[in-house]
């Protein structure tokens, strides 16, 4: 078992930069800028903080740019007929964006980032829905893929599926990180050619089917992860970006007792072969 959930990983060398660069600068913070303090003073005034403070809110203030990124995407898959039209679904709801699909259904897309947090868990599918994706944009260049996504994937959504009993078909992981210095993408080197839109270039995104129904101890202990033709949507990626399938993950849960707790077992499978497994694992939802 190779326990990579997706192919990439963070660049291990760029992750060395920016933690001696990050010591650094916490050593020669004073020198810089035209702030009048000695060194004690800085330190102690609270500038330093409050500057680091403020450009960490610069970042994550950048979901306009993460929603300009996901209206190229669907742009262009509607130029090309991949999907018939697509829209934003307000603030109000606890999903981001309505597809139209060439049969007629509609797919919501839930916007999330890396995976790894609480927000993971924050989504509603809509009743309207005929499939429902998860798309996880995660910009932060020093996150680390493997991790991210296994926690998404395991600890946090399982649990949503199984205890809430919320349907998701599947999970997209890709942004304009993939591919890049500090994210390498192995599937380049299988001969996947990337797509250019606008000022991106994008890797195939790495795709995830779930299983069709809500997992349940004793009607539906351990229900199949979907075909990739049964979630069109994914499908409609795959296929416009380029994708291989013997990097289409299918994901399961397998439910069931243990005294009085529900827990379940977690597979990852790519190519038919088992990347990534979970022991059966209690469900403890906050």
């Amino acid at each position: 078992m190779s326990s990579k959930p997706v192919p990439c990983e963070v660049n291990a060398s760029t992750k060395k930069v920016i933690r001696a660069y990050a010591e650094e600068l916490k050593i020669q913070a004073h020198t810089i800028g035209e702030h009048g303090l000695d060194e004690e003073e800085f330190y102690t005034s609270g500038v330093f903080r409050g500057a680091i403070e403020r450009i960490r809110g610069q970042f994550s203030a950048e979901m306009k740019v993460k929603r300009a990124f996901v209206a190229h995407v669907l742009n262009y898959l509607q130029d090309r007929e991949y999907i018939v039209d697509w829209e934003e679904a307000g603030n109000q709801n606890r999903y981001d964006y309505m597809v139209v699909m060439p049969s007629g259904k509609k797919s919501a897309i839930e916007l999330k980032g890396c995976l790894d947090g609480n927000n993971t868990n924050i989504f509603e599918r809509p009743p309207q829905a005929n499939e429902f994706i998860l798309w996880s944009v995660c910009t932060n260049a020093t996150s680390d893929p493997r991790h991210n996504v296994w926690s998404g994937i395991h600890t946090r959504l399982s649990a949503e599926i199984i205890s809430r009993a919320q349907q998701v078909d599947g999970l997209v992981v890709w942004d304009w990180v993939c591919g890049t210095t500090s994210r390498p993408c192995p599937k380049l080197t299988a001969g996947d050619a990337r797509t250019v839109i606008g000022q991106y270039r994008l890797t195939p995104p790495c795709i995830y089917l779930f299983p069709g129904t809500i997992p349940s101890p004793r009607n539906n202990p351990d229900p199949a992860p979907q075909e990739l033709e049964q979630v069109e949507l994914l499908a409609a990626f795959h296929a416009a970006f380029g994708g291989q399938d013997a990097y289409v993950n299918k994901v399961g849960f397998e439910v069931d007792h243990d005294g009085a707790e529900t827990v379940r077992t977690t597979t990852i499978k790519r190519g038919g072969s088992t990347v990534r497994k979970s022991d059966p694992t209690p469900i403890k939802r906050k």
